[in-house]
This record gives C-alpha cells, structure tokens and sequence, in this order.
C-alpha cells in the first residue's frame, strides 16, 4: 500500500484554501497524503531540494505571497525533478476557456490545472471529482516519468561502459590524429570507409563513431563479409520471409533490419559478392531493401560503416568491387595506423592490457624489465594489437612477477630475428623451456596462417590457399588469436 500512496506537497497561502483541498481529499486519505504543507515558493523549493523523492505531486496556488509564483515556480520545480507532476488551483478571476493562460502552464511543465471556487462551494475545491481524478493520473504519470528517467540512466550508464571498455589507447600523434577523426565523423550519419591492416583496431574504431553519434541508443551491428558463405550473404544481410524458399519455415529479419535507426558496421566489404554489392548500393541510395519472399521494399534508416585490410581501389580496377558503391562507401575515410607506425604506443598498450587482463585472472599485474620492453616494442607485430592482447594473455598465464627476456620470448611462441619477412624459420626454444607438442602445433599454425595471410590479399584467398573454407579460417584465425 505504501508503495502506492501519494504523497503531495501543498503550497498555499490562505488557510481557508488550505481547509478546502484537505476537505476535499479526505475521503482517499488510504491512498492520498497531504505530507507538507508550505506557503510561499521559496519554502517549497528548499523542502524539494533537501529530498525530492520525499513528493510524488505538487499542489499549488497560483498567486501566492513572496514573489515566486505561477510559471516561475512550476518551471523551479521541474529543475529540481522533472518526474514531479505539479496542479495548479487558482481563483475565479481566471476564465477556464482562457487558452493562453492554459497553454502558458503547460509549456511551464503543469500536469493539470483548475478553478478553487465559483463562491458558493465554501468546504470543498471546485469540480472535485475532476480534482481527485487528476490527482491519481498525475500520480501514474509521475511513476512512468520516474522509470523512464531510471531506464535512461541505465542506457547511459551502458554507452559510457562500452566506451570505456573499446577506447583507443595510446599517446602517439597518429592515435590522436585517429581520435579527432573519430569525434569529427561521430557528429554527423555520413558513411565511412575505415582503412588498416589486420588487427589493428578498425571494429574498435567503428564502435566509438557510434557510440559517440546521436544513434548511441540504438543497435550496432557488426558483421564479417568474409566470414559469410557466399550463398547466405543476401539472407543474413536483408533477411527473408516465411515460405520464401524451401526450409523457411519462419520470417528472418536481416542485420540490415537489426539495426534500424542505428549503425551496420561490414567488415571486409570487399569481400561481398557482388550481387550483393548491387542490393547494398541500392540501400544506401534509397533507403530501402529487398527481401527474399517479399514484393515490396522495406523502409530502414542505417548508418553504414565499412572496413577493408586490402587497397580497395585495386579491388575497384579490377572490377571485383562495384565503383559505384565505392564512391558511396568513401564519403569518408578513415585510416587505422598498424603498431609499428606508433611504437611509442606499445609500452602504453601492454601496461594497459596487463593491468586489464590481470584482473580478469584474479593476479598482480607483473613488472616488464627494460629488456624484455625493448625487444617488445621492437618486434614486428604482424597482427598489430589483436597479436598483442594475444601476448599479454601468454606472458600472464606464466604467473611471473618480473617478465624478463627470456620470458618475452617463450610467450612469442618463437625466437626470432628482429627483421620484417614473417616467414622466418619457427626456432625453438632452448632444451629448458620446451613447449608440449600442442602449444609447438599452435604456434606453427599461428605463424604459417600470418605468412600465408601476408601472401594474400584477402582472408578468402588465404583460406583458398590453405585449403579452407573462409568461415573456418575465420574461426580458426579467432581461435589462434590473429583475429
């Protein structure tokens, strides 16, 4: 019952008015409670400041004594809450078909207004029955403006987590570059083309433009083109109805319709077919797709941003990717530094991921000594940041509190010369810290994958090389740590 008593907070200045409204709403007392009672504006607003959620209504008089009064006060009072839902009682001498007096108090923020008498009423406000009526919508109003508030806290308190946990880590002057590029493209729903080598960070990239955009609120939705079989690429990206064709037993919704009013991030673009090209182009010059099964076009508001490891523009002169939709794609692009452009950074990084990381395992955060750094920040870092997060979870799963030397370089799987060919012999480690077969296997796989990769212009043509089906090689790169 309690939790469904209304509490009010009456100001008025005559004790005649007083004895009136309290009158008038005894017959509810189980459910309605006059808790206080003040008589100036000013009074008012110091009780809503000291506990707000002490008042679930305000009742006032319009005209009272000590000058703030009226629209002034209801505006005062919706500072303080907005949940606060405010009635305004007032004399005869305000016709009730006056509009503007009327809309002046709503614009103020009033729930509900009413006359307190038409002169011959001495016991009770005027149209009492519209009086507790208003009183108990006011109160249901108050309940749903209060979680409204709580549930957009809630979502604002998950962007600014998310945030936190994909910011962009680093002090270079490449990093900054990046982040300025991130804010200017966050202000407006443009279409970006982010341009890097693998693992450097572009996905991270892509959920900082939306998550700093005004669609922050509303769905990201990443994708991997080259993770898709290409016979499947039209249905996850645009979706299908019931019936469609033969096993479609139910209505699929596309990543497209998934992420309506917010942002569809496609990873490897240059990797999509090119009949899907067409569909995709068509949606973003109408804003609309077409689904399999279904005759008319679906309207979806999206925001697009792509990504590609390859030079797209060789993709588009050897027509493997539309230029059409390149043009459209390229608004603006952006461009994510491999870790070697930004060696400064690296020190920043793993002190980052440590700290992070040894938290996650319940650990101390272990102290990297001068040597062990030097050859860190030196090393080639084939996979940029995606093999360094990789690293710091070896380096950790040693449990060492001093990473040395010797340390560094069993974590890296390998010895190996400081030079930029990745396919350098394997090397193994000294007879006193050998490997098991299974942690041999993984770091041969992990540097035959890299060199194969580095051969290739795409992730499909490396898992054709391999002999794999782009989703298992996918898998597999996610697996070894490379993706």
């Amino acid at each position: 019952m309690t939790e469904n008593l209304i509490k009010i907070l009456l100001i008025e200045d005559e004790e005649y008015d007083v004895r009136r409204v309290l009158n008038t709403v005894n017959p509810f007392k189980a459910q309605i409670i006059i808790k206080d009672i003040v008589s100036t504006g000013k009074s008012a607003l110091d009780l809503l400041r000291k506990n707000n959620d002490n008042y679930d209504l305000v009742i006032m008089d319009f005209q009272i004594a000590g000058g703030l009064m009226g629209e002034e006060l209801i505006r005062g009072i919706k500072l303080i809450d907005h949940s606060i839902q405010i009635i305004v009682i007032t004399k005869m001498t305000i016709n009730i078909t006056d509009f503007t007096f009327a809309n002046k108090l709503m614009k103020a923020g009033a729930f509900w207004y009413c006359t307190k008498y038409p002169g011959d009423i001495e016991e009770y406000i005027y149209q009492p029955t519209d009086f507790i009526l208003s009183i108990f919508n006011a109160f249901h109003k108050a309940k749903l403006e209060k979680e409204k508030i709580r549930s957009n806290s809630k979502i604002i308190r998950n962007v600014e987590e998310i945030l936190t946990q994909k910011k962009i880590v680093g002090n270079s002057s490449t990093i900054n570059t990046l982040r300025n590029d991130i804010s200017k493209c966050s202000q407006s729903d443009i279409s970006i083309l982010i341009r890097g080598a693998s693992g450097t960070g572009k996905e991270l990239v892509a959920y900082n433009v939306h998550y700093n955009s005004s669609r922050k609120y509303e769905n990201f939705v990443p994708i991997n083109c080259g993770s898709l079989p290409q016979e499947l690429v039209e249905s996850e990206l645009f979706g299908y109805e019931k019936g469609a064709f033969t096993g479609a037993d139910r209505k699929k919704l596309g990543l497209f319709e998934q992420a309506h009013k917010g942002t569809i991030f496609l990873d490897e673009i240059t990797e999509l077919p090119l009949p899907a090209q067409v569909k995709l182009l068509r949606v973003i010059q109408d804003g609309e797709l077409e689904k399999i099964g279904r005759t008319e076009k679906i309207k979806v508001d999206v925001r697009i941003i792509a990504a590609t490891n390859k030079i797209i523009e060789n993709e588009v002169k050897e027509k493997r990717f539309r230029e059409d939709l390149y043009f459209r794609l390229n608004v603006v692009s952006i461009r994510v530094p491999s870790l070697t452009e930004r060696r400064t950074d690296i020190p920043v990084l793993l002190d980052h991921y440590l700290s992070l990381f040894s938290i996650d395992m319940g650990q101390e955060k272990p102290l990297i000594e001068p040597e062990a750094m030097e050859f860190l920040v030196n090393y080639k870092w084939p996979g940029n940041v995606r093999e360094l997060k990789n690293i710091v979870q070896r380096l950790l799963f040693t449990g060492e509190a001093i990473i040395t030397l010797e340390i560094a370089k069993r974590s890296m799987g390998f010895i190996e010369p400081l030079s930029d060919d990745v396919s350098n012999g394997l090397g193994f480690p000294s007879s006193n810290e050998l490997l098991s077969l299974k942690e041999i296997e993984k770091v041969f796989r992990k540097k035959y994958f890299l060199y194969v990769r580095t051969l290739s212009s795409s992730d499909t043509e490396a898992a054709n090389k391999l002999g794999l089906a782009p989703p298992n090689f996918y898998r597999m790169c996610k697996e070894l740590g490379i993706k």
